[in-house]
């Protein structure tokens, strides 16, 4: 795996190619839809791999807290099953209707509301993958801006996270993210 790191405040961040399902962070986060039942692309690797407890979990959740399913932007947390990661948060992030549907606030809280959690937890090292850039159609340059952008505000206003690792799919995803990272992230040398 190819590795960037930057540091923000005692925390790094760390962007990585590879499946966010190998990731040994105290916990990984779930870009999934709001029916929390599993689906295509990262939400339906984690659940496989993950095995049926994250999904017994995620039943669990829809019936108490959220029937109608999880309203995009928010976080919720289960186990993690048969993962390396202990902990799973899921969050659904904005479907991208071209930008003036409230979907650059909506993809802030969905990375804000997972951070919130992990901090709730007490959990120190979280990975991300990139959030509704798939399925959901968010180009990744303005998204990777978000992500970025959030994540430092939140490690620079907390400092109960250690390490923060985006898990790019792609060759070409990594490399935006370091084009981006490297405007707005100092580089530990």
């Amino acid at each position: 795996m190819a590795l960037n790191e930057y540091t923000v405040g005692k925390a790094k961040i760390i962007l990585v190619q590879g499946d966010i399902t190998e990731m040994d962070t105290d916990v990984i986060v779930n870009a999934a839809n709001s029916s929390l039942m599993g689906g295509g692309g990262v939400d339906g690797a984690i659940h496989r791999k993950g095995g049926p407890k994250i999904l017994e979990e995620c039943k669990r959740i829809r019936a108490i807290e959220w029937p109608e399913g999880l309203p995009t932007g928010k976080a919720v947390i289960t186990t993690g099953g048969n993962l390396k990661a202990k902990h799973v948060i899921h969050t659904v992030g904005p479907v991208w209707h071209g930008g003036d549907k409230g979907e650059p606030e909506l993809l802030a809280e969905a990375y804000r509301n997972s951070l919130k959690l992990a901090v709730s937890k007490g959990l120190k090292t979280i990975s991300f993958p990139s959030i509704s850039t798939g399925a959901y159609r968010y180009p990744i340059e303005q998204a990777c801006k978000i992500a970025l952008t959030t994540v430092k505000a939140f490690l620079e206003e907390e400092d109960k996270i250690d390490k923060v690792v985006f898990v790019l799919f792609t060759k070409h995803d990594l490399e935006v993210y370091k084009d981006v990272a490297n405007e707005i992230l100092k580089l530990i040398t």
